[in-house]
Order: structure tokens, then sequence, then C-alpha cells
């Protein structure tokens, strides 16, 4: 037996340490892998009625990756625009409000991390009571929000800001910020766990040399925090990329997310195999970002595994 699982039994026990790697086995492989695996197979299928799968032409195929590019055969156009547009308009989104809300998020959690007294619990639990609702329900609340008849609208005309309503929805305004608050707290709390380990004395020396505030977070907070900040960006990233309900409730009339073409292509137009490789260009795209990002920034895997 290798001597980390030596250790990992030693301390919890034969029965508990069994139990616990179990379902850690079963979360990794049966619900992550597995799935996965079967998704990758689905994308490399022709779209073939029940009674012909596992028949002579269900043969493996790369023509479902090809009409992300090309798009339909005899289509008017030489590459498949629409979706293409699309999938690139959803990565930079999903760049987008991961850097909002790590310029939201960063002053917060160093405000938690460095601040003592009750009143930080307060604010905390303030942070936290919200995503006790669900998704959707948060989605809609916004969705009344930011409409033409809702509180922002109303306040803004009332303070003489707008003559009319100004069209949040259509401008995909609403649909920005409520991915950005959706993610809030997977920004905040792996940025808050890495600073409150910071010693205070540093920033006290990096104070009585002289060091403004500004040089005090570029040089010591900000790399001593970039574990978290990591780990935040690349949470709040995969899952914007991969965002459906808000984009389907938030988004405007022209502002289609790829999730929304994998949608179609699995339930409207039931081409699971077409779907399926969509998924996949998403996921592996997405990945590929990250671990650019990451050696780009010089951070590896274990920085964002603290």
């Amino acid at each position: 037996m290798p001597r980390f699982l030596r250790e990992f039994f030693n301390r919890n026990g034969v029965g508990m340490g069994s139990l616990m790697l179990g379902l850690v086995l079963f979360w990794t492989v049966g619900l992550i892998i597995l799935p996965q695996l079967s998704m990758l197979d689905f994308s490399f299928r022709p779209n073939l009625p029940p009674p012909e799968i596992g028949g002579p032409k269900d043969v493996y195929t790369v023509e479902n990756y090809k009409y992300l590019i090309y798009g339909p055969e005899g289509g008017s156009q030489d590459y498949n625009a629409v979706d293409l547009r699309v999938f690139y308009r959803t990565l930079i989104a999903a760049v987008f409000v991961t850097l909002f809300n790590l310029i939201l998020c960063y002053p917060i959690a160093y405000y938690l991390a460095q601040t003592k007294g009750n009143h930080i619990r307060i604010f905390a639990l303030m942070l936290i009571i919200p995503y006790w609702i669900n998704e959707i329900l948060r989605a809609f609340a916004l969705r009344i929000i930011f409409g033409e008849t809702g509180v922002l609208n109303n306040a803004l005309v009332g303070l003489g800001i707008f003559d009319t309503p100004f069209d949040f929805i259509r401008n995909d305004i609403a649909l920005y910020a409520g991915l950005g608050y959706a993610y809030i707290l997977l920004m905040i709390f792996p940025i808050y766990n890495v600073i409150e380990s910071l010693d205070r004395n540093q920033i006290e020396a990096a104070r009585d040399m002289g060091a403004s505030w500004p040089m005090i977070h570029r040089r010591v907070v900000i790399p001593y925090a970039k574990p978290g900040i990591s780990s935040g960006c690349t949470m709040v990233f995969m899952l914007s990329a991969g965002a459906l309900a808000a984009p389907q409730i938030l988004g405007g009339p022209s502002s289609l997310w790829f999730t929304q073409l994998i949608y179609q292509q699995f339930n409207d137009n039931s081409d699971w195999p077409q779907g399926a490789a969509y998924a996949v260009v998403l996921l592996v795209t997405c990945i590929l970002l990250v671990l650019a990002i990451m050696r780009l920034f010089k951070v590896n895997m274990g920085d964002i595994g603290k």
C-alpha cells in the first residue's frame, strides 16, 4: 500500500477512510470521468434513428466537429459564422465576467481577512444568505430589478438620470451583472482563505518603510494571494462559460450563449452527437485557456489546490 494511503487510513481509520475514499472515487469516476467519456464517444457518432444505432452506419466520424467550423454541407457560407461567433463571444464574455468579479471581490476578501470584530461575521453572513435561494429564482429576481418597469429603472428615472427607462436586458447589462453575482462567493472565499493566513507584520513592515497601499498590494498581498486568485478565477471562468440558466433568463434577443446552442442540439433538435461535440469543444477550449493563463502567470495546479 502506498505511504500516503497508509497515513490516510491511520489518520481516519479503516472504516471511515474506506467510506471517504469510496465516495471520492464514486464522485470523480462515476459522476465526472465516465459521463465525459460517454459524451466524447457520442461526439464522434452520426445522428441516427434509434433502430440504426449500433448498426453498420454507426461508425466514428468527425462530421459533428466539422459542422461547428464549416456549417451544413451546401450552405451559403464557407464557415459556420453564427455558431463560431457565439462561441467566441461566450469565451470573451466569460473572461470579462471573471475580471469584473476579481476587481469587485479582491477588496471585499481583503477587508474580511484583515479586519477583526463581530461585524465581519455579520458581513460574511449577509454575503452568504442570498445564496440559500435557488439560482433560477435569483436570476428571475434580477430580471425584475433590471426590467423596464423594475426598481433600478424607476430609481434612475425618478432621479432624473434617464428620461425614459433604459433597456438593461437588451444591452446585456443584466446578463453580465447576473453572471457576476451568481459566482461572487466562488471568488471571495478562495482569496479570503489565503489572505487570512498572511502575517500582518509584513504589511506593517512595508508601511514602516514608506510603501504606499497600492505598492503593498502589488508587492506583498497580491503575490501572496496568487493561489486564491487563481482558484477563484478558474472557477468563475469555467462556470461563466458553461452557464445556462442566467443566459436563458437574463439574456437579450441577440445575446445567445454557446451553452444555449448545446441545449438546442440536445433537446430541440434531438441531435445528441452534435450537442456532445459542441460540449466537448467548449470544455477542452476552456481547459486549454485556463492552463495557458496559469502558465503565463506561473501558477501551478498545486497553488490552485491549496
